[in-house]
């Protein structure tokens, strides 16, 4: 027997049998020396009993984390490793070094609970030697060295052990030990025998990896670049400011603002709850970071509140005479309008109160009302603002939006004080008629409270939410028509009446103002274009029959735009006057939009004219009727309201039991005819009452076969009975009659008292015709064809 030792590779001496450490974390690869930590009593008793015996384990992944774990819970294949060394620890526990030697595959539960012990199978690794295999082991250790040098956590011994495995399997499982995955992956790859496999399954890792990498280094290098940059803004401000400090320069821009703030809050000396805001606000601004959002809210509010006009205007100084003279400069005519005007400015005047009546200034487009607001401005010697709410579908518009809204600003109202820089303008708030609602408010109702001179004392803004005093704003609406101007607001305001012009009227607006102001807007000289009063008139009748003239003023323009061209052109000299003529201006304006016999005429039985106001001035309304052979009925067409077809179907009743009466026509025929009204363009809504009495001669007319009077309008409301009711508007409708050639007008006897309202010069060459029941009319109208003259 020889005395020498052989030695034996420990893979023979692996037993059989091993009690089983379970592992919560992730798998143990073969040929790793390593630290464990046992905590578990029956894992701990396991590693006494197995070093007591041969110092062999099995360490196997539990599939779930749960306690008191069974054979059932375990992944099927594991790792055997010798325990090297125990040591015991102060609490109780064990840390074991252990050196695993090899893989194995459960192959039978000996005892399945504390501690599990397992029958085992061991597995060896599926080579094959091939160039793909020494290629993807040099390309692993080639990307792992790669990838180490840019990771603090890979030690030198880690690299070295690496370079130092000669075998590809064992350096596929090292570097699946050291790499970042999941670890049903590391399983995955701990039960891959073939080892190509299992370096290809390794290398796809490493590849996942290094992308992980790459963008992780991005997101680092970019914070890295922020703070860096922060900090340098930093210290660069702090050197700059230290530098201008030294230097005595002025202090950083926030400074600045505080010391500016500040010393306008001590100028306005604000007392009660603006006093507590403001101070809030500007001990919370002195706080705030230049650099935060709040920062540009808490700025914007104070500048807002630093801005407007808190101190009292002087008192109002002006002079009712020099005021009359600006009056009857900045306008022709309107003597009615000047004289109210007059009247409120001298009650001001003499109450030395600011507060005083609103004025509403109704008429249609381009009489003036724009105009007669500034005027009353400069007649006051005050600064003028004006904006619009025609459209308008937001109250916020008014009354501003809430500061916690972003891009939140003041209203219109603080907008404009802001602007004029004083508590006391001149504000005309135009087109009241045309504000819309919505679901985000109704401006017309956030009007109210800006208009009371009893609550408008105490105004709030949205934005500002302070009290600010608006009564001695000095407000001037404008409107074309009244129908759609909610009741309240209209109660707040006086109505002054703007009507339209006569052509005369025009002629002498347009000699005082719209030809020198057109003059001027071209660049052509003061007497460069010569008109006659025969050519203005002719404008006037065939090119502008508005009631206002601002369509008149832009057929001047034309005209005049026309001459420019034609000096820049050579084609006329530069200081060559121009009087116009009737072929000029047909060459420049082009063909006649209005002809004399384009005028309404009823000269066809059936047909009647009537006088209408609308919101764009009074006009003549030509009614037509006619009948035809059917089972009876009545039909209108044109657009009319239902007021108006309520006054059409009393016009029917009444004008057929007259006809009947009178025997114009039988009962009969009113069964066998349809009867149609008609309302000439129809693309033009119509409603009101006023027609009746135009409606009923129209049919009168009809039943007869007779033509009115020629030359002869009307305007009335019928009754049922036949009576003949009041209407509005007749100055407007007077002027439409003068502007149609009309001669007789017939109007309801209780609208006799404003005739004396309107001026000689429009009532000039018309015959007016008081009626107070609807026989009257027809006795003017058909001269006494149909009946005698009821007797009153």
């Amino acid at each position: 027997m020889s005395d020498k030792k052989e030695i034996v590779p420990i893979e023979s001496l692996l037993p059989q049998k091993l009690n089983i450490i379970p592992l919560s974390g992730r798998p143990i690869f073969p040929g790793i020396f390593t630290p464990l930590l046992i905590n578990a009593p029956e894992d701990i008793r396991s590693i006494e009993d197995a070093y007591a015996g041969d110092g062999f384990i099995g360490l196997t992944l539990l599939k779930n984390n749960i306690e008191n774990p069974q054979a059932k819970d375990l992944y099927k294949v594991g790792c055997a490793a010798k325990i090297v060394r125990k040591i015991n620890l102060p609490d109780g526990g064990l840390n074991v070094f252990i050196a695993t030697q090899k893989r194995f595959k459960i192959r039978k539960t000996v005892n399945d609970t504390n501690p599990i012990v397992v029958a085992v199978q061991y597995l060896d690794d599926e080579e094959e030697k091939s160039h793909e295999v020494e290629a993807l082991t040099r390309a692993l250790i080639s990307e792992m060295k790669q990838l180490s040098e840019n990771n603090p956590l890979f030690s030198e011994e880690m690299r070295l052990n690496m370079i130092n495995i000669d075998h590809p399997g064992k350096i596929a499982d090292f570097i699946a030990s050291i790499l970042n995955i999941q670890k049903e992956d590391q399983q995955k790859i701990l039960e891959t025998l073939n080892v190509k496999k299992r370096m290809e399954e390794v290398f796809v890792h490493i590849k996942k990896e290094q992308e992980l990498l790459q963008v992780q280094r991005k997101i680092q290098e970019d914070l890295n670049m922020r703070v860096e940059k922060n900090q340098r803004d930093y210290f660069l401000r702090e050197e700059l400011k230290s530098i201008k400090e030294e230097l005595g320069l002025t202090s950083d821009p926030k400074t600045n603002e505080e010391e500016n703030f500040a010393k306008r809050i001590e100028e306005f000396q604000f007392t009660g709850e603006v006093k507590e805001v403001v101070d809030s606000e500007f001990e919370k601004f002195k706080m705030l970071d230049p650099y935060s959002s709040e920062y540009i809210v808490t700025r914007n509010y104070l500048e807002t509140i630093l801005s407007l006009p808190w101190k009292n205007s002087e008192p109002e100084e002006y002079d009712i005479a020099k005021a009359q003279k600006i009056l009857n400069k900045d306008h022709y005519g309107l003597e009615d309008v000047k004289t109210r005007i007059i009247e409120y400015l001298s009650v001001r005047k003499l109450k030395k109160d600011t507060k005083g009546s609103i004025i509403l200034l109704l008429g249609p487009p381009g009489v003036g009302k724009t105009s007669v607001g500034m005027s009353i401005a400069r007649a006051m010697s005050k600064p003028f603002f004006r904006f619009s709410v025609g459209g308008m579908r937001d109250e916020a518009e008014i009354k501003g939006h809430r500061r916690t809204y972003i891009g939140a600003m003041p209203g219109k109202i603080l907008q404009g004080l802001k602007i004029v820089k004083t508590n006391s303008p001149v504000f005309m708030i135009d087109e009241v008629d045309k504000m819309g609602q919505s679901y985000q408010g109704d401006p017309s109702s956030a009007l109210l409270e800006v208009l009371d001179p009893e609550q408008n004392i105490n105004f709030r803004d949205h934005y500002l939410d302070l009290p600010f005093d608006l009564s001695n704003i000095v407000f001037i609406l404008t409107a074309n028509t009244l129908d759609s101007i909610p009741r309240p607001l209209l109660d707040r305001a006086e109505v002054i009446k703007l009507s339209g012009y006569i052509d005369a009227e025009k002629v002498q607006i347009a000699k005082k103002h719209l030809i020198p102001k057109s003059l001027e807007k071209h660049g052509l000289k003061k007497n460069q274009a010569v008109y006659s009063q025969e050519m203005l008139l002719y404008i006037a009748n065939s090119y502008a029959r508005e009631a206002g003239v601002r369509n008149f003023e832009k057929k001047l323009d034309k005209i005049h735009r026309k001459v420019a061209t034609e000096i820049v052109n050579g084609k006329r000299k530069e200081d060559e006057k121009l009087t116009v003529t009737k072929a000029d201006i047909e060459k420049m304006l082009g063909k006649v939009i209005f002809r004399d016999d384009d005028i309404k005429k009823a000269d066809v039985p059936g047909t009647s004219i009537g006088l209408a106001w609308t919101s764009m001035g009074g006009d003549t309304l030509l009614i037509e009727t006619a009948s035809m052979a059917g089972k009876g009925g009545f039909k209108l067409t044109g657009q009319a309201g239902n007021v108006m077809k309520e006054s059409a179907g009393i016009a029917l009743s009444w004008t057929r039991m007259f006809a009947v009466k009178h025997k114009i026509k039988n009962a009969d025929w009113f069964d066998k005819n349809i009867i149609h009204l008609h309302l000439p363009e129809g693309a033009t809504p119509k409603d009101g009452p006023s027609a009746g009495i135009t409606m009923a001669t129209a049919l009168l007319s009809l039943f007869s076969g007779k033509t009115i009077k020629p030359k002869l309008a009307m305007t009335g409301e019928l009754s049922l009975t036949g009576q003949v009711l009041a209407i509005g508007g007749l100055k407007e409708k007077t002027i439409a009659a003068r502007r149609n050639g009309i001669k007789d007008v017939i109007i309801p006897q209780a609208n006799t008292r404003d005739l004396d309202e309107i001026p000689d010069h429009i009532k000039k060459g018309i015959s007016f015709h008081p009626v107070r029941h609807v026989e009257e009319v027809l006795e003017i109208a058909f001269k006494g064809a149909l009946t005698k003259k009821r007797k009153r």
